[in-house]
């Protein structure tokens, strides 16, 4: 029996010992089949990465496209999270970097890198445009179209330096780029020349000492124009820096603390603001509308129900009114001024002008109003505590109106008085070369009065069917027939693939509000050309309706808004040269033709998701939360602006 049961349990240890084995070669093959399950996820993963190392990421509107470059491509490829996947990004053909797009002004200082490279080397003034074949890191958009000779690559819209061109074409040849800094040079140059000639920033003396140019000299001719011309240029540009420097951020959107953000609204006598709009019908005799109807519903005019909820005929002259009515309900609005950080002057400067329009008066009846303004002021603590600077004023005409100089009698001089230099004033359109000028939108006829007004406005224009390539809204200059305004008339009206549409505002379809707007929904783009102006109502009307603004002078946009448009211009508009169309007899609508669908339903998308919602004036009871209006974003700029300066 003993030796039965030895048997039996030596059986047992060499069946544990097999099972202790195979237990072992188990786990080992657990393992191993382990990491061969990791295999193709870590090959995956080095690929991932592999992609990753030569990709972007761009963000465009409200989409994030991931994009892949390679050195066989000249260009980026990208897959888009949002609803089209075949998102495509050119760059530049000749492979510079990407990476200073958006800076500002590089479409307009393009033009000036070689004067600005001779005013900073005397010893090179009589070298003048021997460079102008250099390359160039420029970012200006523009449209390349197929010319009749070999070519490696199909024509594309892209990022390009003038290097890229070839130069040796006829500068006479009709026009094959949009944007081309070569030829856009004497465009730029020729704009920046035409407002120095009105608002004459800059003294002889002061560009002859500041750019250390010896006046005696035989290069002061010219050589004097082309320093006085890029010293503007600099000047405007170190403004629009320090203005964008004031943004609040986006964090101040729903923002409700207003500790250390009161605003002042002063009461001030009627006579400056409440009998001017009294008097409504005095001004602008001319028309069908009475102007007291556009000053209807707290100046925002009747409302339009063919455009929805929201719409009305607004004037382009009412946003001082309209801008009052705001102030007046802003959260942050004190009553006792010893507690406001900013100072509002309810002063309607730009009606009371109205009342002179075309009139004739003499400049001391057109100054009268705003000398007693100023006296007004000079009684009150507040004013006289910080000089006017914590104080601004809301202008709705144009900064020149306010500016009359000794060589015209038009308009007062209100904003020339000492005492006007310090306080801050936003008008539709600013003096350039004024620091404390901030340019704000032009109303519109939109006034959203909660976030869902947006929204739905939004979703409607996103989707409109856009069945004219190019709209025009405008009348001819029928007493200058080498006019933007009519060569765009004249490409426009005939043509017979009715790819450009004409409003005829002389004949008084442009007052019919809903027409305009409905126009510019059904447009992909909107011809811009400056007025008696550079500045346009009608630029915000377009992008408004979701239409791609095309403009022809960089004071008409460029200059004007920092705190409402981007720095990168070419995000939201295309700009053609005034003198590019008229020396190379430059077929706009035909250049137009050749941008891909992709890039404008991509500017498209930036105009109406990113920029839009700061572009409109909400209505006076509006509770905006998820956005910031055009009223909004001035007031919070300029707050910030006074708690950066203490």
């Amino acid at each position: 029996m003993a030796v039965a049961v030895l048997k039996k349990k030596g059986g047992s240890i060499r069946n544990g010992k097999k099972a202790a084995t195979v237990a072992e070669m188990g786990f080992w093959s657990t393992i191993l089949c382990g990491l061969l399950y990791r295999i193709p996820m870590l090959v995956m993963l080095s690929i991932f990465l592999f992609i990753w190392s030569s990709s972007t990421m761009i963000m465009s509107g409200s989409f994030f496209h991931v994009c892949v470059s390679s050195r066989k491509l000249n260009d980026l490829y990208c897959l888009s999270a949002g609803s089209h996947p075949n998102f495509h990004i050119p760059t530049p053909l000749n492979g510079s970097s990407n990476s200073e797009t958006g800076k500002v002004f590089d479409a307009i200082r393009s033009s000036f890198d070689s004067i600005n490279s001779n005013i900073s080397s005397s010893s090179d003034h009589h070298n003048n445009g021997e460079n102008d074949g250099d390359t160039k890191n420029s970012n200006t958009v523009k449209v390349v179209v197929k010319e009749e000779q070999p070519k490696t690559s199909e024509s594309s819209w892209s990022t390009s330096d003038h290097s890229t061109k070839d130069e040796s074409s006829d500068s006479n040849q009709k026009g094959s780029a949009i944007n081309d800094d070569l030829d856009s040079k004497t465009a730029n140059a020729k704009a920046v020349e035409e407002q120095l000639q009105i608002h004459h920033p800059f003294s002889s003396d002061q560009l002859t000492h500041s750019n250390g140019i010896d006046s005696d000299s035989n290069n002061s001719g010219s050589n004097d124009k082309e320093a006085e011309v890029a010293k503007a240029v600099k000047v405007v540009e170190e403004q629009l820096r320090i203005h964008r420097s004031w943004a609040s951020g986006s964090s101040m959107i729903n923002n409700h603390d207003c500790y250390g953000r009161g605003v002042f609204v002063y009461d001030l006598p009627t006579k400056f603001n409440k009998d001017l709009l009294a008097q409504c019908g005095e001004m602008m005799s001319w028309g069908t509308t009475s102007f007291c109807e556009y000053m209807e519903n707290e100046a925002k005019g009747m409302p339009i129900p063919e455009l929805g909820k929201g719409w009305y005929r607004t004037h382009q002259y009412s946003l001082e009114p309209l801008f009052h009515a705001k102030v007046l309900r802003h959260r942050c609005r004190v009553y006792n001024p010893n507690d406001a950080k900013l100072f509002y002057v309810p002063y309607y400067g730009g009606l009371n002008m109205l009342r002179w329009h075309f009139k004739n008066v003499s400049d001391d009846v057109k100054d009268a109003l705003g000398h007693e303004l100023v006296n007004w002021l000079g009684t009150q603590q507040h004013w006289d505590r910080n000089k006017g600077t914590d104080h601004v004023f809301v202008l709705g005409k144009i900064s020149w109106d306010f500016r009359r100089t000794i060589k015209a009698d038009w308009g007062t001089n209100f904003l020339a008085l000492e005492q006007m230099q310090n306080p801050m004033k936003l008008l539709i359109e600013r003096q350039p070369w004024q620091m404390n000028d901030i340019g704000i939108p032009h109303p519109t006829h939109f006034h959203p009065q909660t976030d869902d007004d947006i929204i739905a406005w939004q979703s409607k224009i996103i989707s409109s069917r856009r069945k004219n390539l190019v709209s025009f809204a405008g009348a001819e200059r029928p007493d200058d027939p080498d006019n933007t305004r009519s060569q765009l008339i004249k490409q426009c009206t005939s043509r017979t693939d009715k790819a450009c549409r004409f409003l005829d505002c002389k004949s008084g379809a442009c007052s019919k509000s809903e027409k305009l707007i409905e126009l510019f929904m059904e447009s992909e783009f909107c011809l811009q050309p400056p007025g008696d102006s550079p500045t346009r109502k009608s630029v915000f009307d377009s992008l408004v309706s979701g239409c791609i603004p095309v403009l022809f002078d960089p004071f008409t946009a460029y200059y004007q808004y920092p705190w409402h448009l981007p720095e990168d211009h070419g995000k939201y508009s295309v700009f053609v040269g005034k003198e590019e169309m008229r020396q190379m007899n430059l077929d706009v609508v035909e250049n137009l033709k050749e941008v891909p669908k992709t890039v404008k339903d991509d500017m498209r998308r930036y105009i109406v998701y990113e920029l839009l919602p700061g572009l409109v004036y909400g209505d006076p009871t509006a509770q905006l939360e998820r956005f910031q209006d055009a009223f909004s974003i001035s007031i919070n700029h300029l707050i910030n602006r006074l708690s950066k300066s203490e």
